[in-house]
């Protein structure tokens, strides 16, 4: 094989893990997936194939190497003591059959294995954690490793129980999900409340959960479903069907033993699966398959796991449930990065339940690649349920008229000739005072993580800026009473709220400053590290790109992206408006003259501290972190269970120490 040949091998693996990555970012942390499950379980073999045909990549840091997604940063993470596995799964009811041939094989056995198959539950799995028989901890599943410590918030559903009559450990892995009875009143509420209303049950439930005030899970309804267990002690359990039996006698919520299947013919499992998917419509919770389970504990131990899965389980998921409809416009939007990106506008739908109005068709190649034109009939279906996608037209039915569909070269909101970089999918307008790019640009500035302006959501920030009140950052902080009193809905008491949320912002730091700015590539780590290398805006807007590349994590091509943003005049104008406004820059938490002193650090894996004590005691005595393994990182600060970030450190000769060879560091 040539160099050119690996090369290209090696790129496109890179450019497969990447996808993936992004994609269980969106669906574990975020709760914002783009992609179905359909779509996404396609994309995840193809990875497996991928590294199957390519035995001499190094597959360390694949996400085939991990289950689910990390746990995200805002509560306590603890290590489960029993990892909480993913299931292989499939989207054909003949892979069941298939599933038993294996099963048999690895027994070495043709005798009928009894197998028992469940509903698979469309929502939030969960771990309760009981001691002494109190309920002492609920974990989320996180990356299948460590979850977040989430007891606050399940304590308060009602279905489940506090205390139970089993004295010793036991751990209840189940779902916690939303009916979808309460979910439309939960919505018809939210929108008769001018609240933001859920997308899906799934979400809701998940972002329940990861609120932070117990108030706000308490008023919401809340279900648990138990199905399976960690680890235990004091009591013993021989079978699925034991699970079922005793967790129910114990007082959990166990779904109806009608919707169950027991039997040792798997075409009978296969019959199941075709009847739950004629009936799920009309469940009153979502789901999106059946689980097949070999029974017997004695036949799990002897199957055993291979990789990220249970040889003695299975998923056989659902297609996403699909309808026929009309485009009836294709319009462009216009994102903070000027991204455009082209929207279906379609006549309205019922699928799974939710009615579809529009569905992005992310760029002009997926445009070509499925010849969407206005006037089609298309079929679209709920990606994982979720979000609206355009799976195929019916060319039979198209109009004798049509036309393809072009992005215009012109942005669509400022008229500006749109540009598009070699490696790039879209068009972006490149004019940073197009309206649309100021809308997007101004909702990420006040975002929380960047300079917090808590009173100033989007709808305010949408109206300003369309009656031309505001057209810049800057513009924020000179509004006033006189201004605000010319939009709709504006009491003396609000508009108060929205001038005190500003004038508080003014105190921040240079790293959620530089963050806020929405630079192309820019995220918060990498403004933080901006932050400490330069110390103050002034000297950031006046960066050139030797002194940026030697900044870790900041290559060529984030480099051309700050320079391009920094070099434009109006924008230097810009900054120099914002810092007249009065804006308080709190001293850097890193010490600059600290032991740690020109040395960056990451931190993996579960420390006897918290990950956020552990950064900040880095960054006070000098330290930068970073937040990626790279060959410009000195230290990699491994806890227990660290993953594939030690396996690629220990490949790029990278000092891995522990939590105790830290704090000697610093002695």
């Amino acid at each position: 094989m040539s160099k050119g040949e690996k090369q290209n091998i090696k790129s496109e693996y890179e450019r497969l893990k990447s996808e993936v990555k992004k994609h269980d970012l969106l669906y574990h942390q975020k709760d914002k997936p783009e992609i179905s499950d359909y779509e996404y379980d396609k994309l995840f073999q193809k990875l497996l194939k991928y590294e199957e045909d390519n035995l001499n990549l190094n597959t360390s840091d694949s996400p085939t190497r991990r289950v689910g997604g990390d746990a995200i940063a805002q509560f306590q993470k603890i290590a489960h003591r029993k990892p909480m596995l993913s299931l292989s799964n499939s989207y054909d009811a003949n892979d069941i059959l298939e599933f038993d041939l294996r099963v048999k094989k690895f027994l070495r056995s043709e005798n009928t294995v009894e197998y028992f198959a469940e509903l698979k539950l469309d929502g939030l799995s969960m771990e309760l954690v009981y001691e002494n028989g109190k309920l002492v901890r609920a974990l989320t599943r996180g990356d299948g490793v460590v979850g977040e410590d989430v007891t606050h918030n399940v304590k308060t559903i009602k279905s489940i129980p506090l205390s139970i009559p089993h004295k010793e450990l036991l751990e209840v892995r189940g779902e916690v999900l939303i009916n979808k009875k309460d979910f439309a009143e939960m919505n018809h509420q939210n929108a008769e409340n001018n609240l933001v209303e859920f997308a899906n049950p799934r979400n809701a439930a998940a972002g329940t959960i990861r609120q932070l005030d117990p108030k706000i899970a308490a008023s919401r309804p809340l279900k648990f479903f138990a199905y399976a267990l960690g680890e235990y002690s004091g009591i013993e359990f021989k079978s699925q069907e034991d699970i079922e039996n005793k967790l129910s006698d114990f007082g959990f919520p166990v779904v109806d033993r009608k919707l169950i299947c027991k039997t040792d013919s798997i075409e009978k499992i296969v019959e199941y699966y075709n009847s739950i998917d004629e009936k799920r419509s009309k469940l009153p919770f979502d789901i999106d398959g059946i689980v097949v389970k070999v029974n017997l504990f004695k036949l799990q131990d002897d199957l055993g796991l291979v990789a990220r899965s249970p040889r003695w389980a299975t998923a056989a998921k659902f297609k996403p449930e699909q309808a026929e409809t009309v485009v009836e416009n294709i319009i462009v939007q216009v994102g903070r990065t000027g991204a455009l990106t082209p929207v279906a506008i379609m006549k309205p739908v019922k699928v799974g339940g939710v009615v579809i109005t529009n569905a992005t068709l992310h760029n002009q190649d997926e445009i070509d690649r499925k010849d969407v034109r206005i006037g089609d009939t298309v079929v679209i279906q709920r990606a994982g349920d979720v979000i609206p996608e355009i799976v195929r037209v019916i060319e039979s039915a198209r109009p004798k008229n049509s036309k393809m569909y072009l992005i215009s070269e012109n942005c669509p909101t400022c008229d500006t000739k749109a540009v598009k970089d070699i490696e790039d999918v879209v068009s972006r307008c490149p004019n940073p005072f197009c309206q649309s790019v100021v809308i997007e640009s101004i909702k990420h500035f006040v975002s929380r993580r960047a300079l917090n302006v808590e009173k100033v959501g989007d709808k305010l920030i949408e109206s300003l800026v369309e009656k031309q009140i505001i057209e810049k950052f800057s513009d924020l902080y000179k509004l006033n009473t006189e201004k605000l009193s010319q939009l709709e809905r504006q009491g003396e008491k609000s508009i108060e709220n929205t001038l005190s949320s500003i004038e508080k912002s003014k105190k921040t730091t240079t790293a959620k400053f530089i963050y806020g700015l929405g630079i192309r590539f820019i995220g918060e780590q990498t403004a933080k590290l901006l932050a400490d290398h330069f110390l103050t805006v002034e000297n950031f807007m006046q960066a050139q790109a030797p002194e940026l590349e030697t900044i870790p994590e900041i290559g060529p091509k984030v480099s051309a992206s700050i320079l391009k943003w920094t070099g434009d005049e109006r924008l230097q104008k810009e900054i120099s408006n914002l810092l007249k406004c009065g804006f308080i820059f709190e001293a850097a938490s890193r010490n600059l003259n600290g032991k740690f002193s020109g040395l960056s650090f990451l931190v993996t894996g579960t420390l006897p501290v918290k990950r956020d004590e552990a950064h900040e005691f880095i960054e006070k005595n000098g330290g930068k972190l970073l937040s990626s393994v790279s060959s410009k990182l000195s230290y990699l600060v491994v806890g227990d269970d660290p993953g594939s970030k030690a396996e690629k450190a220990q490949s790029l000769d990278v000092k891995m120490i522990s939590w105790d060879e830290l704090l000697k560091l610093n002695s």
